[in-house]
């Protein structure tokens, strides 16, 4: 999450129940966090273990595909209101109802559309003018829920600010947004032919999902930098880890794919520096504000990624841009380049800059004050990931990242430095070796919704559940009891007489045969 953390204590392998906060002590933003990890960890495994992999309450399933054809000249689909679970995670695809002008003498808006549609959706942002966002053609094609969680601050969403406490203040707590998308799957892609059942359907779903997963695994360390004895500090002279300051690390794949193709990006602060965006001209960026002091503002040379609200759910990187002016008196920056056509150009999504600290000309980082460690390989402004050896940020901090894996844009590890211990936060094994880690994010759920079949064809791959509660029977256990006893007597005495009221062993005349 891109927040202004001091570090994420949550472990589910420690099996902690609860955090307990002790009289006189320090009260850290990693313990509420924790805690609030922890219920959510304990509710959203119950939940998947009642419901299962994806199901929605009988009655009330949300997300019912509709084909709708030739809308605009493109085809579209409908997504029916409701509620859905995925891996455990609540998801609510009903449409609010528009608000009603307090003038009596408005004229009526139109009426809204009742359900979300493909194009419509809240958090898909689909542009019908590319190509790519289009729905398939050739049918059959799957339909499947996308679902993800990210961080959002005030840079972001302005109603989280308290504007009680004044400008100069910054903002508080930051939240954590569920991100559901409606997204087609070409069935080519499930290796599917024609006639598939929907057990078929699902089971290779099952098998392209799992596909998805990162394969990328990093390990960090500390180092003792050359020239260490160089550095007036006052930290250690033998510590590892030589910044100036407490820092939560976090090292983020840029551009995804193979080893020759990823770059990743890295920030001292958790990728929590961001600055809104006022205006845009050409190149030339007017902000909110340059920062609350110079630790978390801009420098000429820093670089930057242009952001909204759009560009983060979509999660197309683009390059990342460098700060080649500032003008101090019209909190602007110039950039080295006009940001891409598709960000920053409506203000209702809140455009913003987001700082990261990697730099040409150090490795990979450096600034003022940082330590210089070598040549960065720089492209699109992101640093080329490089396997197989330990790669150096800045202040003794290394990262490695294993052999032959394929990385995914967004994934991201974070590394708390400490000046107290001169090192960095990061497990290891008995000879203190350190470990190879999977991202911490982002995690992706997928659910199959429907296969489109053809224009007006969908068959539904959804699942449902009743609820558990049941009517209270009109007697207790006991009674209950009783009446069953009472009822098998009467069949049983009904059993040991004949049709016609006689007993067992009489003749016709009703006489016993002997």
């Amino acid at each position: 999450m891109h927040a202004d953390l001091s570090r994420d204590t949550f472990r589910p392998d420690r099996h902690y129940a609860a955090v307990l906060a002790q009289q006189g002590r320090v009260q850290l933003d990693a313990d509420a966090n924790e805690q609030a990890a922890i219920q959510l960890h304990r509710a959203r495994t119950t939940t998947a273990d009642l419901i299962g992999q994806h199901g929605g309450p009988r009655g009330a399933t949300g997300f019912e595909v509709g084909f709708l054809g030739g809308s605009r000249e493109l085809d579209d689909l409908s997504l029916g209101g409701g509620r859905y679970y995925v891996d455990g995670i609540l998801l609510d695809a009903t449409r609010p109802e528009p608000g009603v002008p307090a003038d009596e003498d408005a004229e009526g808006d139109a009426e809204a559309p009742a359900t979300w549609t493909y194009w419509d959706q809240p958090d898909g942002y689909r542009d019908p003018e590319r190509p790519g966002d289009r729905l398939p053609t050739r049918f059959p094609y799957l339909a499947c829920l996308k679902v993800w969680e990210r961080s959002v601050t005030a840079a972001e969403d302005p109603l989280l600010r308290e504007v009680a406490l004044g400008p100069a203040m910054p903002d508080t707590a930051a939240r954590v947004k569920t991100v559901w998308q409606v997204l087609p799957v070409p069935g080519s892609q499930l290796e599917l032919e024609d006639g598939a059942t929907k057990d078929q359907v699902r089971e290779a779903f099952a098998r392209w999902s799992a596909a998805q997963a990162p394969t990328a695994r990093m390990a960090a360390r500390s180092e003792r930098p050359e020239h260490a004895d160089e550095d007036p500090c006052l930290v250690d002279p033998d510590a590892r880890y030589r910044g100036p300051e407490n820092q939560m690390y976090r090292v983020e794949i840029h551009e995804g794919g193979p080893a020759e193709d990823a770059t990743f990006k890295w920030s001292r602060e958790n990728g929590s520096v961001t600055l809104p965006v006022d205006g845009l001209d050409g190149t030339w960026v007017e902000l909110a504000s340059l920062g609350n002091d110079d630790k978390l503002g801009l420098t000429v040379g820093d670089q930057v990624e242009f952001v909204d609200t759009g560009y983060t759910s979509r999660g197309e990187p683009l390059p990342l841009l460098r700060i080649e002016e500032i003008d101090l008196p019209g909190r602007r920056v110039r950039l080295s380049e006009e940001p891409h056509p598709s960000v920053g150009r409506r203000p209702g999504l809140h455009p913003y800059l987001r700082r990261w600290d990697q730099r040409p000309g150090t490795r990979h980082g450096g600034g003022p004050g940082r330590t210089k460690q070598g040549a960065a390989k720089l492209r699109n402004g992101a640093v080329r990931v490089e396997e197989g050896g330990w790669l150096p940020l800045e202040d003794g901090v290394f990262v490695y990242f294993e052999r032959g894996r394929t990385y995914r844009s967004g994934d991201y590890w974070t590394v708390p430095a400490r000046t107290a211990t001169g090192g960095v936060e990061w497990p290891t094994d008995a000879a203190r070796r350190p470990l190879l880690r999977s991202p911490e994010g982002i995690r992706v759920h997928y659910a199959p919704l429907a296969w489109v079949l053809g224009e007006g064809s969908v068959a539904d791959l959804r699942m449902t559940f009743a609820p558990l509660a049941a009517v209270v029977p009109a007697a207790d256990e006991q009674q209950l009891a009783a009446e069953a006893t009472a009822e098998e007597e009467a069949r049983a005495a009904e059993a040991a007489t004949g049709s016609d009221g006689r007993t067992a062993g009489q003749d016709d005349e009703g006489q016993s045969e002997n």
